[in-house]
């Protein structure tokens, strides 16, 4: 990744995180506004180990901690298209 993509990368996390509540929960009403994937996308990848480091449980709710959350989109995240080279 080019160092104009990290910087674009970080600025999108940061504009995803200023709208992420501290614990993100699976039955969050507004994941599919601010996310861009279902809930059952990181359940299923939780289960095979690969979705975020850290999960909370409240009573059968599971949840992740922001920054956790932002971990794991940090890992998802890529660009494509045109270089202009």
């Amino acid at each position: 990744m080019t160092p104009e993509e990290m910087k674009k990368r970080e600025e999108y996390l940061k504009i995803i995180a200023d709208q992420l509540p501290p614990i993100v929960f699976r039955n969050w009403s507004k994941w599919r506004e601010v996310l861009p994937f279902s809930s059952r996308t990181v359940a299923n990848e939780d289960c095979l180990g690969l979705g975020p480091k850290e999960k909370v449980f409240v009573g059968k709710y599971c949840g992740y901690p922001k920054d956790s959350m932002i971990d794991y989109l940090r890992k998802k995240i890529s660009f494509q298209g045109h270089s202009g080279r």
